[in-house]
């Protein structure tokens, strides 16, 4: 670690924890709660007493909250002056007389920073952000996934809505930097829109530019030209690499620098490259060098690397960061076998503090999902979300808090699409990873689970500093039951203590019933004590808190029921607990003042000192335990627990971060039932809640008691008074609402009176390559050398064509001796490839995937000229299609992201081979026309490059021809069908749709295009993605829709595609205001 010490002395303020305040509502069935008061002596067992040094330990705060004041250095730091062109001259920035950035602890503070800005301090427990400790509850989200910029919104309400403050964004370098000295930050491809989405939400981001990310995506996010322009090794110290990567990296700065935490904005840490090991030497100074580019800015927030595992790396010594963090993905990613379950890892802690104790225990990527890979047997996303799902994201997320990790980004939290040429090939079109958000941005079941440890972690600034104290394997837990494993966190201030449990065997699903001894400021004894035992149902884990505070005053001394939300609404301090149905909990807490309402069953002769509450099996819906004017406890199933929101009732705009929770507000309210709450605003006596609706709901609201009126999406809701009686006797709010009849029964319109048009006019005798690439190349930076041929280099990227489909076409003059050609083909994993000689059909060369056992990213075959197909002492022509499946992400070769795609190896039999032509997209990766949809978006086929997917092309000569007939006369090759359909969908609705194609295996392979946009490709032979959700922004929800299919079939046989659009769900509400940016057909820069 590099500590530097600076003279200068200033002020600055370590703010207080946050005030905490929302509630909920349901029905009580079978179950009750037991509540009798109990003197806290009797809570001591045999052990410590209760006296005053104990209970002197949690002094009541009153009136404001407190504030410390902590002197802090003053740093003076010069930084250069950020250039605002989007174009950079590669060295001009780099001062190498700071080898690696600096961290400073503050002296008399305990604090730590980088020396360049004191809004972003941490310590050994967790970041200090603008005087305030702060957990980072982050999930992963990457725009170039959802290209539709205005529903960047939606995705981040929809984090924030699940207790989160944090996203972590990877950009893309191949979309930003498409050629050399081109930096293109507009359309989907901003983060302008992005950083002003999170303001208005109140989420920070991490940034994570690379340039090299992984994320599942072409050359892992290298720009493609740099594969093939640069000789030097790729993320090394390597001259012409470093020239590189500056245009880029000056981009994103340049666009960040008014986006960081000083400025107002989000950010508050930016990550170099993606990980890397830190040996050799060439690695660390590419870091080295990344960092002084940063440095040498106006960039002033920390910078943090991401340890692929545990090595160690990025901690000390040349390249090393302001902050490291390390990955983990414990489950693995066997979708196939989703009840297998991986063990947790044990040793997170304790590698923590061997490498890294000074600093927070941070990990940039926690599993949240799996990617799924092509082939017949890969189990889809479906399968994904059983692996890694709600019972994955109790056991391994908790876990992970019992390693008291304060800064977690679970990767993804929504995957989006791999549209165009953004994947890898390992990877198909969908990139739903089995998110909590689905692909299409529907919240799936393992979203309540998230959101339920989201509201814990909001609600519990007390867990934000706590120490690791030990755990039931060595002694310093007591558990009764060996089969369960706790691990012991607590607070050094308050000795708020959090004993996570799970089982000791984390793979098993056995049930286990334990207790647990606790030390507590009423003495140390075993809990619970008046149920039989704290249970484990399986694969599950449990908090159970101790000497926890909640709202302004209240306590609650140990609880084995879980804290969904605990805070201040109103004046009134607030507790939500919450349990499973089947077995039974309980809680000893303070309650205050007088109840007006009780749960079922409920006695108390006293509400002074700790009171104990019983919560037995059959509990469903939502209870009302203690309702007075100064205290609100509510209790309710898990699954009722889930249906609950606790939306942040934000600052007026002119309070700095406004939306930021423990900034601009820390208050909320509680509001049950409706699929999604995005916020809510109190103005005077009215509070408006926005949301979705997908069903008629009884919604259920705790708000302020000065709260009158309650509307729902502007529209005033009537208030259910007996309901309301049943829950509180102030500040709550119940009715039913339901969403409007507009669209119901809506059904989507049929994809019908299709055109057709032949789309390989490459392998009939009239046509003309004589405006194609000459491939005359004889030399390539690409490390992957031909393996057979005469010299010449045929590999697309040489020649600017990197993406999707590139066509190949060999001229030779044949004998009656020539009589088969040899053929080396590299796509990627399932590619395919169909050669022609003349206009014969000679075969199909199959790459293969992962899921299929059967790797195949290239293919060496023999393909023989049949009777008649040769024009013999005349020129011949042998015509590849070949589609490329992205080019590979680094592995343990080096530069394998430089993938040789084309033709590895060519050679006749007899005879050698005259000119070749290739032709990938129009104008290659510099002069590709549709500069909106981008350089991944189209390849080489006839009807790409004519522009016959985009939306106005005039296709009314082209034959009247169903989809399902496909290609006439049973032949291979490759048609395009285009039709159109008109959407009339009202504002206020979000409507997820879906392309869905036929769901068997067929010998074609198909190119989806939505508008103009290649939304999918379907592989129907390999499988198994046949689903592609396409999102509003790329649909008009209210006017005509173009789509079309680019259909390849692979062999002479009959194929026999459908196509229908299909409806997920109707859910009204939505962000709205979604612009559509499908530019139309233009003959610009088209032949």
């Amino acid at each position: 670690m590099r500590l530097y010490t600076y003279g200068k002395a200033g002020d600055t303020t370590l703010l207080p924890d946050s005030e905490r305040g929302t509630n909920a509502l349901g029905s009580a069935k079978k179950g009750k709660a037991i509540l009798e008061a109990v003197d806290p002596k009797l809570l001591q067992s045999d052990m410590l007493p209760l006296d005053d040094t104990a209970s002197s330990r949690f002094p009541k705060r009153h009136g404001p909250s407190w504030v410390l004041f902590v002197i802090l250095s003053v740093l003076c730091v010069m930084v250069s002056s950020v250039r605002r062109s989007n174009f950079f001259s590669p060295a001009s920035h780099l001062d190498f007389s700071r080898a690696e950035p600096a961290v400073d602890t503050l002296a008399g503070t305990g604090f730590a920073g980088n020396g360049r800005t004191n809004d972003v301090l941490w310590d050994k427990y967790s970041l200090i952000i603008k005087g305030q400790r702060v957990f980072i509850h982050s999930g992963e989200f990457h725009t170039f996934r959802l290209p539709v910029p205005g529903l960047w919104l939606d995705i981040l309400q929809k984090v924030k809505a699940a207790g989160f403050n944090a996203i972590s964004v990877y950009s893309h370098m191949v979309l930003n930097n498409p050629s050399p000295g081109v930096v293109d930050f507009d359309d989907y491809r901003a983060l302008e829109p992005l950083y002003e989405a999170a303001k208005q939400t109140g989420i920070w981001i991490v940034l994570r530019p690379g340039p090299y990310i992984n994320a599942e995506t072409t050359a892992g996010g290298i720009a493609h030209w740099i594969t093939s322009e640069v000789a030097g090794e790729l993320r090394t110290n390597a001259t012409d690499w470093h020239a590189a990567w500056q245009d880029y990296v000056q981009g994103v700065i340049t666009e960040t620098v008014p986006y960081q935490l000083t400025e107002g904005g989000p950010v508050i840490a930016i990550q170099i490259d993606n990980e890397y090991s830190q040996e050799p030497d060439t690695h660390a100074e590419y870091f080295q060098q990344l960092e002084a580019v940063y440095l040498n800015s106006s960039i002033v927030v920390p910078l943090t690397a991401n340890d692929p595992g545990e090595n160690r790396a990025w901690i000390n010594g040349t390249g090393a960061v302001n902050i490291y963090g390390m990955d983990s993905y414990p489950q693995g990613f066997d979708c196939s076998n989703p009840d297998v379950w991986s063990p947790v890892t044990t040793n997170y802690y304790s590698y923590h503090e061997s490498v890294d104790p000074d600093q927070p225990w941070y990990f940039p990527e926690f599993q949240g999902g799996s990617f799924d890979a092509w082939g017949p047997m890969a189990p889809g996303y479906d399968q994904c979300r059983i692996l890694t799902g709600a019972d994955f994201e109790n056991v391994f997320n908790l876990n992970l808090l019992a390693s008291n990790a304060k800064l977690i980004n679970y990767y993804m939290i929504y995957g989006g699409t791999s549209w165009g040429a953004l994947p890898f090939p390992g990877v198909y079109t969908s990139y739903d990873y089995g998110s909590a958000i689905a692909e299409n941005r529907e919240l799936t079941v393992k979203y309540p689970e998230l959101k339920r440890q989201g509201l814990f972690l909001r609600s519990s600034p007390d867990f934000y500093k706590t120490d690791w104290v030990g755990n039931s394997t060595g002694g310093i837990v007591s558990v009764s039951n060996q089969a369960a494993f706790v691990t012991l966190l607590r607070n050094p201030d308050s000795a708020a203590s959090f004993y996570i449990a799970r089982q000791g065997n984390s793979t098993t699903t056995d049930v286990t019933t334990f207790k647990l001894n606790v030390t507590t400021s009423a003495g140390d004894f075993e809990v619970p004590r008046f149920t039989s035992g704290i249970t484990l149902a399986g694969r599950q884990s449990k908090i159970i808190v101790t000497d926890y505070s909640f709202g302004l005053s209240s306590k609650v001394l140990y609880s084995t029921a879980q804290v969904l939300f605990a805070g201040q609404i109103g004046g009134r301090d607030v507790l939500f607990l919450y349990g499973d149905p089947t077995s039974e909990t309980e809680a000893t807490l303070t309650l205050n003042g007088t109840p007006r309402i009780q749960g079922p069953g409920v006695s108390s002769a006293s509400s002074n000192g700790f009171t104990p509450v019983t919560f037995l099996p059959g509990i469903q819906g939502l209870v009302t335990i203690w309702d007075s004017s100064e205290q609100l406890v509510l209790y309710s199933d898990a699954d009722t627990a889930g249906t609950f929101w606790s939306p942040e009732i934000p600052a007026n705009d002119s309070v700095e971060f406004a939306n930021y929770w423990q900034f601009g507000t820390n208050s909320s309210i509680l509001v049950g039932g409706p699929y999604l709450v995005r916020n809510a605003t109190i103005t005077g006596s009215t509070l408006a809640i926005r949301g979705d609706l997908k069903d008629s709901v009884q919604l259920t609201v705790i708000a302020p008691d000065n709260v009158k009126t309650v509307t729902w999406n502007g529209i005033p809701i009537s208030d259910d008074v007996a309901a309301v009686s049943n829950l509180t006797s102030q500040g709550g709010f119940v009715a039913q609402v339901k969403p409007s009849s507009t669209l119901l029964g809506f059904a989507p319109p049929a994809l019908t009176n299709w055109r057709y048009a032949d789309s390989l006019p490459e392998i009939s005798s009239g046509f003309s390559d004589a405006n194609w690439t000459l491939a005359d190349h004889t030399t390539t930076n690409i490390p992957f050398k031909p393996y057979y041929g005469d010299g010449r280099v045929l590999y697309g990227c040489d020649y600017e064509y990197c993406e999707n489909i590139v066509l190949w076409r060999g001229h030779f003059n044949a004998t009656e001796n020539t009589q088969s050609v040899n053929l080396s083909i590299n796509g990627g994993e399932a590619f395919a490839a169909t050669v022609w000689v003349n206009d014969v059909f000679l075969n199909t060369s199959y790459g293969n995937s992962t899921n299929n056992k059967h790797i195949l990213e290239e293919t060496d075959d023999k393909f023989h000229f049949p009777p008649g197909s040769l024009l013999y002492e005349r020129e011949n022509v042998i015509t590849i299609l070949q589609d490329n499946m992205g080019l590979n992400e680094s592995g343990s070769v080096i530069d394998e992201e430089r993938s040789p795609r084309g033709v590895r190896g060519f050679m006749l039999n007899t005879g050698e081979f005259g000119e070749w032509k290739v032709q990938g997209k129009i104008g290659g990766y510099t002069n590709y026309p549709d500069k909106v949809r981008g350089v991944l978006n189209e390849g080489g086929l006839y009807g790409e490059r004519m522009g016959w997917h985009l939306p106005g092309f005039d296709t009314s000569s082209w034959a009247l021809r169903e989809l399902s007939e496909g290609l006439p006369n049973a032949a291979a090759g490759v048609g395009f069908f285009v039709t159109t359909f008109n959407l009339s969908i009202p504002d206020g609705f979000d409507v997820p749709m879906s392309f869905t194609f036929d769901d068997f295996s067929q010998p074609y392979r198909s190119q989806l295009y939505v508008n103009g946009w290649m939304m999918g490709k379907r592989v129907s032979n390999l499988g198994p993605q046949y689903q592609f959700p396409v999102h509003q922004g790329i649909l008009d929800y209210n006017g005509i829709n173009t789509v079309a299919v680019a259909l390849w079939a692979m062999e002479p046989t009959t194929v026999t595609p459908t196509l229908q659009l299909t409806v997920e769900g109707v859910y009204e509400g939505g962000v709205g205001g979604i612009e559509t940016n499908n530019p139309p057909w233009s003959p610009e820069g088209r032949p």
